[in-house]
């Protein structure tokens, strides 16, 4: 599966900050047999983001776009309604998920404004801009995302089990 990897901040897009969640992305879809074909550090903001998650959809480049930061509070936190912006479908129990293991783990996770969704062939998910959350999170979702990509490209059946 084809993933792409954008970073959202403000600081890292002017050089002034690491980014240190993309990388973390990256070593992690590509140990689990995803091959990385995009990567973007964008800046805050409802419309660079809209416009790259609508381009790397409509163009199917990849299968998979897995965001990072912008889910806060901030109110340049704007990453989830740049999302709903664009997906066709939501899936919101994959934020769910997240949000409930990282509960398991500080009770901060609540405050988390992620979200998911599906444009035309491609699934989009929110991560949290810390690397730690970010390996939590993915490390918890990651496996059952196969499946559900698996599903959305017609590589396999649904869920359902007999």
């Amino acid at each position: 599966m084809r993933v792409a990897i954008l970073t959202l901040s403000d600081s890292g897009y002017t050089g002034q900050r690491e980014d240190k969640s993309g990388p973390v992305i990256r070593q992690m879809v590509e140990a689990a047999g995803y091959t990385v074909v995009h990567t973007q550090l964008l800046p805050d903001g409802i419309d660079p983001l809209r416009g790259v998650l609508s381009t790397l959809c409509d163009e199917d480049v990849c299968d998979l776009i897995l965001t990072t930061g912008g889910t806060g509070f901030s109110p340049s936190d704007v990453t989830p309604e740049a999302t709903m912006a664009v997906v066709e479908r939501p899936a919101p129990g994959i934020a769910e998920a997240m949000r409930y293991h990282s509960l398991q783990i500080t009770p901060r996770a609540m405050l988390s404004r992620a979200a998911a969704g599906i444009r035309k062939g491609t699934l989009i998910v929110n991560l949290p801009g810390s690397p730690k959350a970010v390996t939590e999170c993915l490390e918890y979702i990651l496996p059952s995302l196969a499946h559900g990509l698996e599903v959305l490209r017609g590589m396999t059946g649904n869920c359902a089990r007999t």
